[in-house]
């Protein structure tokens, strides 16, 4: 049942592109069988030159792929993917962020593994994406063998699934390694509501728009919000009324992973508003919010008792709002926000909140030492998640078990393979050693630097451009949560 050929891996595009894909391009596949398939199954295996092997079947619905080097060094690294828009699947499993990653791990000695999930991993699969990695280690230990020791890493969406399984299975991980990771996702989904509660009451006052509970309506109400969105970049009153709904969520104003940051007023209204359409009322707006209310049982998040004044002024994006509105004329803040405190609010469904306090959020406990990866201008998972997380390792768990390093570049993921295998050895010198090798961001920098051209390309999620970048490791003292969830 493998879909995967030789060369970078397909996607299958059911619709118009859309702009925020929680998933990269991924690689190349051979191997031989080793052990046999989980009952039910019947798995899939090839051999390569040199003694690479893969498998490929799948646990209850769940497509995976182990791919296992001809000399194993012990270590198995499991990867959890993102969250992958109905629009946009991956052919096949990846089993790393980067295909030259998968290659470096797998020439190195690394075995390396990956769950699809049920539903072929679409939307808010956390729920599934635990059961089903832990089904997949119970395989791998039976039919390959125990590893000497187990690395849980995942991307975005996986992040938290990387997080939840170690604090879940404390004595079968020895490392987590999440890379653009959001670890309160009940507040990500919250403060998607506050930006398009902010795009429908101030750019499109009237309009039949549903945020929560569309139902069938979902499509439409996505797409008045999308041009509306389009309508505001046209007037500097629109762009300023941009910036407050961005600013609501700390959304920065940097989107493009290959261009520098935007310097200008405008410039950064323009790129938050690309995260404010693509992320927020495309990628998880009404129709991403209705396939994630179908799993909890109702509408987790709301509104009531928000002040967004009181957001604005603890933003880190406050200055750009008070820089648009001073550049618009008529333009009126106060009046805005006064409109906002008006406007009806939006209750949760008691049964869906209960459902993402039990699979959204990590508790912060650490049973194994635990690296992050962020790129500063991340607007799709706010760099504020890492603040929150490293204060609830500080009040569960022990901080001298993280280490969080940051890339200084716009997009989501915006990763190169250098740049996410210098994390993972960090992790695994930390696993080794029992401490932390040197994170300067000079060290950083010159590891990524001595993997070679090879390893320098960045995958741009908005354009699907993949291009080679210089390395930018960089220190960085993320903002703090508008809405955490505790």
């Amino acid at each position: 049942m493998s879909r995967w050929t030789s060369g970078a891996g397909r996607w299958r595009r059911r619709t118009a592109r859309v702009g925020l894909v929680g998933a990269a391009l991924a690689g190349l596949v051979a191997g031989l069988v080793v052990g046999g398939p989980p009952a039910g199954a019947s798995a899939e295996a090839s051999a390569a030159a040199g003694g690479r092997r893969t498998i490929t079947s799948e646990i209850d619905g769940a497509e995976y792929r182990v791919e296992l080097p001809a000399r194993w060094n012990g270590t198995l690294v499991l990867y959890s993917h993102g969250y992958f828009l109905a629009e946009w699947v991956p052919e096949g499993v990846q089993v790393a962020n980067r295909v030259e990653t998968e290659q470096w791990l797998i020439e190195h000695g690394y075995a390396v593994a990956a769950s699809k999930f049920k539903n072929d991993g679409v939307g808010y699969g956390v729920q599934d994406g635990v059961t089903d990695q832990v089904a997949l280690l119970d395989w791998f230990e039976e039919h390959v063998g125990e590893p000497r020791r187990t690395v849980s890493s995942g991307m975005s969406q996986g992040g938290l699934i990387a997080a939840l399984l170690a604090e879940r299975n404390p004595k079968r991980f020895d490392g987590v390694a999440a890379m653009c990771a959001e670890y309160d996702t009940h507040a990500t989904w919250n403060s998607a509501l506050d930006i398009t509660f902010v795009v429908k009451t101030l750019l499109a006052p009237g309009e039949d728009i549903e945020l929560v509970r569309a139902g069938e309506d979902a499509a439409a109400s996505r797409d008045a919000l999308a041009a509306a969105i389009d309508r505001a970049l046209e007037t500097p009153q629109g762009r300023a009324r941009l910036a407050l709904a961005g600013a609501v969520a700390n959304i920065p104003g940097w989107y493009a992973a290959h261009e520098p940051k935007p310097r200008t007023t405008d410039e950064l209204v323009a790129a938050q508003s690309l995260w404010t359409k693509w992320a927020y009322s495309y990628g998880i707006g009404p129709v991403g919010r209705t396939e994630l209310e179908d799993r909890a049982g109702g509408n987790p998040s709301w509104n009531t008792g928000i002040d967004y004044g009181r957001l604005l002024a603890r933003s880190s994006q406050r200055d750009l709002v008070r820089d648009a509105y001073a550049a618009a004329p008529g333009g009126n803040l106060d009046a805005d926000l006064k409109r906002l405190a008006k406007a009806p609010r939006i209750r949760p469904d008691a049964k869906a909140v209960a459902y993402q306090y039990r699979h959204g959020i990590v508790r912060g406990t650490t049973p194994a030492p635990v690296v992050t990866l962020h790129s500063t201008g991340d607007g799709g998972a706010v760099t504020d998640q890492e603040r929150w997380y490293a204060d609830q390792i500080r009040r569960h768990g022990n901080s001298a078990s993280l280490r969080q390093l940051w890339v200084d570049r716009g997009g989501h993921c915006s990763f190169s393979s250098a740049d996410e295998l210098v994390m993972l050895r960090t992790l695994f010198d930390r696993i080794d050693d029992g401490q932390w090798p040197s994170t300067t961001p000079t060290r950083l920098n010159a590891s990524v630097s001595a993997m070679g051209p090879a390893y320098q390309k960045v995958l741009d999620l908005g354009t699907g451009a993949d291009l080679p970048l210089e390395p930018a490791y960089t220190d960085f003292t993320p903002p703090r949560m508008l809405r955490p969830s505790r």
